[in-house]
């Protein structure tokens, strides 16, 4: 089984952080809903930190996921539909990316097995 591991970090767009706090507000309180678009995707974890260095606010996704699954893009799922429209509105599009390198990828092979 192929895995891809990234961490990659996003800047927000300035005074944006209100609407970051609402949009985090709206995965955490949905989880369900979430958990349930993640399936599609292949998408084993996903993990979203928040960091402000100087001043400037960034978001970084963490996932490991398989192959095959769909784009979130792509999702019929009202929540993924939301969760696009928040990202539009909060993240910096004018702002690289950053793909941070992945070293070393310690998974357990009984959680692996379980992602099969």
């Amino acid at each position: 089984m192929s895995l891809k591991v990234e961490l990659t970090r996003f800047k927000v767009k300035p005074g944006k952080t209100a609407v970051v706090d609402q949009w985090m507000k709206l995965l955490n309180d949905n989880m369900s809903s979430v958990l349930l678009t993640l399936n599609e995707e292949k998408m084993y974890v996903e993990t979203i930190f928040r960091e402000e260095i100087e001043g400037i606010e960034y978001l970084y996704w963490y996932s490991v996921q398989g192959d095959g699954g769909i784009e979130v893009q792509d999702s019929n799922h009202e929540i993924d539909k939301k969760h696009l429209e928040y990202w539009e509105e909060c993240i910096d599009n004018e702002f690289r990316p950053v793909d941070l390198k992945t070293e070393v990828i310690m998974i357990q092979d009984s959680v692996l097995s379980t992602m099969k």
